[in-house]
């Protein structure tokens, strides 16, 4: 047949323009799986401005619209409202906490910004545990945690609003990190100035009445940390609250399923240490992948990250080390599945298959990235600092210090991804057109 392309083309645009006018008319359940035209789809390496792989740019917020003229980004966060659907961005900034709705991940909405409790702060940190929102702040007097219930967000008849938090912990003034294990109900504040800097423990059953549990100090100060019940190799721990503390010189092993007797395990750290800052373990408790925040900076080497086999929580092993493609400098990574996806500052997100997590060498290997800080990939602190890779539509955000949210998305062949998957496969086989 003559001029094939040209009629799928047309017929594709013709389906497109269908479902798009019946996208755009029900977005009231969230993402779900609905796709949506990227605002850049990243083509021949880049979106717009932005070098990428494989990661499709849907949206962009300046951070002045965030956090005001003047702010920068910080920490960030996700919630899902189990009602709606509907997917919430939640991004810190030195002046607070937006609350942007993504649902519709080409038309994000402000929705409104729970401003600081005190002063402004370069660190602010965010957690979310039964529909409430977790916030703390580092070097800003007496802050204590905000807490906020997200389900507020449901009816803003005005956005963007000027919120209130619902309640506010006073335990302790300025944290630099909040950890929470949403299968216990309780919050670990990390780096304040009770117990020695370590974990501050905060029972949040009852999310708008928190109470003090106590804390650990005998391992000194944690930057950052993950509290998970374990369900991992080791069955000496089995069903135990395990918390892993990045303390900078060491990682530290602690069972806090007592809060009245908290057990240390065990603590490890690494050649060429210069500052255990975060770690996140796989999902099968196995393996513990760390971030050092100067070594790039110390040794002048690429992105460097760590992988230690926790078979023995009693004696970790130290598995392998992965080197990344730039020297920009690590900051935060998560797991889901068998990705790994690092906030890697001038670098931007990085992505990173973690199948073979296990061996030696090649342990990871990167299959992605969004790059928002594209005039250089060195080791400064600009750029990324952080992500959120939980949402089950697969929009990622990312919280950029200079640039504010960005939102992406793996990319998709999107024009065939509209047509009904029948008529895809006649026009494939009819004329031979590879998808």
């Amino acid at each position: 047949m003559k001029y094939p392309n040209l009629i799928i083309q047309t017929f594709s645009i013709l389906i497109i323009f269908s479902v798009l006018t019946n996208c755009s008319s029900d977005d009231s359940n969230g993402g779900g799986n609905v796709s949506y035209i990227p605002l850049f789809s990243c083509e021949n390496g880049f979106a717009d401005i932005y070098p990428c792989n494989d990661y499709d740019l849907m949206a962009h917020v300046p951070i002045e619209d965030l956090g005001g003229t003047g702010a920068e980004g910080n920490d960030s966060w996700g919630w899902t409202d189990s009602t709606t659907g509907k997917e919430y961005a939640l991004i810190g900034t030195t002046t607070g906490t937006a609350f942007v709705d993504i649902s519709n991940p080409i038309e994000p909405l402000l929705l409104g910004t729970l401003p600081t409790a005190t002063i402004n702060s370069l660190w602010r940190d965010i957690k979310v545990y039964n529909n409430h929102a977790f916030i703390v702040a580092d070097n800003a007097g007496s802050h204590g945690m905000q807490i906020f219930d997200l389900t507020r967000l449901r009816n803003v008849a005005n956005p963007p609003e000027s919120f209130t938090a619902d309640a506010l912990y006073t335990g302790f003034g300025s944290a630099h990190n909040i950890v929470i294990n949403e299968d216990s109900g309780f919050a670990y504040a990390v780096g304040t100035s009770t117990f020695n800097g370590g974990p501050h423990f905060i029972n949040i059953q009852n999310p708008t009445n928190p109470v003090a549990a106590g804390g650990y100090a005998i391992s000194g100060y944690s930057h950052d940390a993950q509290v998970v019940t374990y369900n991992g190799p080791d069955n000496d721990y089995s069903g135990r609250e395990i918390y892993l503390g990045s303390n900078g010189n060491e990682i530290v092993v602690v069972d806090v399923t007592d809060k009245n007797n908290v057990i240390n395990i065990s603590s490890f750290s690494y050649p060429q240490n210069a500052f255990a800052h975060q770690g996140w373990l796989t999902e099968d408790h196995r393996y513990f992948i760390i971030g050092d925040e100067v070594d790039e900076l110390t040794f002048h080497f690429n992105t460097k990250t760590i992988v230690f086999d926790l078979n023995d929580l009693d004696n970790p092993v130290l598995s392998s080390t992965y080197s990344g493609p730039t020297l920009a400098i690590d900051h935060n990574g998560y797991v889901v599945g068998n990705t790994y996806y690092l906030a890697n500052y001038r670098a931007g997100l990085r992505v990173l298959d973690i199948t073979n997590i296990g061996a030696s060498t090649n342990s990871m290997t990167e299959i992605g990235f969004f790059d928002t800080f594209p005039s250089s990939d060195s080791a400064n602190f600009n750029g990324v600092w952080n992500v959120y890779p939980y949402f089950a539509s697969g929009n990622i955000i990312i919280n950029d210090i200079e640039g504010g949210l960005f939102i992406v998305r793996k990319s998709v062949n999107w024009v065939l991804n509209f047509i009904p998957i029948e008529i895809h496969y006649q026009i494939i086989y009819k004329y031979n057109v590879s998808p």
